[in-house]
């Protein structure tokens, strides 16, 4: 899926417009830290929600948007596997590193005792 983008002239202010959005949304978080937290999380979502509007404006936020659509189409084509399934997998990995623990053992076992004998 490819999606053709036109750059507008305006592109560049709607970007300064989002950052100035997020801007106020940090600066009015921290100058109003004396109030309800419910209320300012409201208005940090209530501003994160209109920058992300005017952001889906942009070339760049539709080029974005479809991105996001085309993973979600992508997502639901992947077959998940079954809780057997998953449960078989995982069972084959702990028995690999299980026994790759026990040859590591081993061989560490094996070398120190070789290392002793020359010292000594």
């Amino acid at each position: 899926m490819s999606v053709e983008t036109t750059t507008s002239k305006f592109d560049t202010i709607k970007w300064i417009v989002v950052i100035a959005l997020v801007a106020v949304a940090v600066v009015g978080n921290s100058y109003y830290s004396d109030q309800s937290l419910l209320y300012r999380v409201l208005g940090i979502l209530v501003l994160a929600g209109v920058a992300g509007a005017i952001a889906l404006q942009t070339a760049k936020g539709a080029a974005f948007w479809a991105l996001v659509k085309g993973s979600r189409t992508e997502i639901r084509k992947v077959v998940w596997p079954t809780r057997q399934e998953t449960v078989q997998t995982t069972m084959i990995v702990v028995g690999f590193v299980l026994l790759v623990a026990l040859l590591l053992w081993g061989l560490d076992s094996l070398l120190g005792w070789l290392v002793s004998l020359a010292i000594v």
